[in-house]
C-alpha cells in the first residue's frame, strides 16, 4: 500500500501545485536513492534495535511522512520527506522478508513466500482502490493511507518473543550478495524493472494500438490478477525442484511471452491470456528469488541478503520505466515488449551461464 498509494497520489498532488513533470520524476526517484543508501545498514539496525522495534519505527515514519506530504507546503522539504519515506519502506521490506525467511520451514519456504508475495500483490491493488474510492483531493486519501500503514504495527507488536535475533559477529556486506547469489538478487532487479514498466506502459501500449482507455486499463487489471494467482502455485513448485531451474524457466517463459505478444492483436482474448500468463509467471521471480536466498543464508547473512534483494528491486524500479519508455520512442509501440524481452533474456543468459559454470566445477 505504501508504494501503490503514495506514487500516484503524490504525483497528482505535486501536479496540482504546479510542479513540472521533470521535478515530479526527480522527487519520486529520491525514494529509490533512499533505498540504495539505507539497505547496507539494515543488518546493523536489526542487530541494534531488534526486528519488532525496527519494524514499528519504520511503520511510524511511513505513516507520519505520508501525512506530512500534505501538510508541508514547501516542495524543497518534500525531498528529505521522500528520502525518509523511501528509507522506511526499504526497512519494512527488507526486515519483514528477513523475518519470514528466517522462520519459514525449509520444506515449505516457497509456499510461505508465495503467500507473502500474494499479500504484496493484494496490497498493491488496495492503493489505487483507495484513490478510486476517496479521490486524490484533500486529506481523506492521506489519512486513510496513514491509518492502514499504522495498522500494520498491530500484529508486529503482538508478536512478542517470536522474532529472530542476529548475534554479534562478522557477516558479508550487502553488496557482496550480488556476487554470492547473482541468480536470486538479479531476479529482484529484473522483476522490479518489469513490474514498474508494465504498470507504467501496458495501458499506453494498448491505447497506441487502438484500444479505448477502458480496454487498456483492463489489461493492467489482468496483469495484476495474474501476479496474484501465480505466486502460491509457483511457490509450491519451488519447494520441489531446484529454484534456480525454476527462475530460469520463469524468465524464459516471460521472454517468449513478450515476443509472442507483439504478434497478437491487442483486442483479442489471446492477447489477454498472454498478458495473464506472462505477468503471472514473471511475477514469481520475486517469490522464488526470496525463497532461494532463505535456503542459502542464515542469521546476519540472511538479513544482509534480503537487504541486497530489496536494494536491487528498487534499482529495477528506477531503471525499468526509462528503458521501456526509450524503447517505445524508438520503436513505437512495440519497443515496450521488445525491451522487456531483452531484460528477461539477459537474465536467462546469466542464470544459464551460472548453472553451466557450476556444473563444470562439480564435474
Amino acid at each position: 500500500i505504501g508504494i501503490s498509494l503514495s506514487i500516484p497520489l503524490l504525483a497528482l498532488e505535486l501536479e496540482s501545485r504546479g510542479i513540472s513533470n521533470t521535478w515530479i520524476g526527480i522527487n519520486t526517484a529520491v525514494a529509490g536513492v533512499a533505498t540504495v543508501a539505507t539497505a547496507p545498514f539494515v543488518p546493523l539496525m536489526v542487530r541494534k534495535l531488534g526486528v519488532r522495534a525496527l519494524l514499528t519505527l519504520a511503520i511510524a515514519v511511513t505513516a507520519v511522512s505520508l501525512l506530512a506530504f500534505k501538510l508541508v507546503p514547501s516542495f524543497v522539504l518534500w525531498f528529505p520527506l521522500r528520502f525518509a519515506f523511501g528509507a522506511a519502506l526499504c526497512i519494512l521490506f527488507a526486515v519483514s522478508e528477513y523475518w519470514i525467511n528466517a522462520v519459514a520451514p525449509p520444506h515449505r519456504r516457497g509456499l510461505i513466500m508465495g503467500i507473502y508475495a500474494t499479500g504484496l500483490s493484494v496490497g498493491a491493488a488496495i492503493g489505487p482502490a483507495i484513490l478510486g474510492l476517496l479521490g486524490t483531493r484533500g486529506w481523506p486519501p492521506y489519512v486513510a493511507g496513514a491509518i492502514m500503514l499504522a495498522a500494520g504495527a498491530i500484529p508486529i507488536l503482538m508478536a512478542r518473543g517470536m522474532t529472530p535475533k542476529i548475534a554479534d559477529g562478522d557477516h558479508h556486506g550487502v553488496l557482496m550478495f550480488i556476487r554470492l547469489s547473482p541468480v536470486a538478487t538479479l531476479a529482484a532487479l529484473v522483476f522490479g524493472a518489469i513490474e514498474t514498466a508494465v504498470m507504467s506502459f501496458l495501458p499506453l501500449y494498448g491505447v497506441r494500438l487502438g484500444l479505448p482507455e477502458s480496454g487498456a486499463s483492463l489489461l493492467l487489471t489482468i496483469a495484476v490478477l495474474g501476479n496474484v494467482l501465480f505466486q502460491i502455485p509457483l511457490g509450491l513448485v519451488s519447494d520441489r525442484i531446484d529454484r534456480r531451474i525454476l527462475l530460469l524457466g520463469c524468465a524464459l517463459f516471460g521472454t517468449i511471452g513478450a515476443l509472442v505478444m507483439v504478434q497478437i492483436a491487442v483486442d483479442t482474448l489471446a492477447f489477454k491470456i498472454a498478458v495473464f500468463l506472462a505477468t503471472g509467471v514473471v511475477g514469481s521471480l520475486y517469490t522464488v528469488g526470496l525463497a532461494h536466498l532463505g535456503a542459502r543464508f542464515h542469521g546476519a547473512d540472511l538479513a544482509a541478503a534480503n537487504a541486497a534483494f530489496v536494494m536491487l528491486y528498487s534499482l529495477g524500479l528506477i531503471i525499468g520505466p526509462p528503458l521501456v519508455g526509450l524503447g517505445m520512442d524508438i520503436y513505437n509501440p512495440y519497443g515496450f515488449a521488445y525491451v522487456m524481452a531483452g531484460m528477461l533474456g539477459m537474465y536467462v543468459l546469466v542464470v544459464a551461464s551460472h548453472l553451466m559454470v557450476e556444473k563444470r566445477a562439480h564435474a
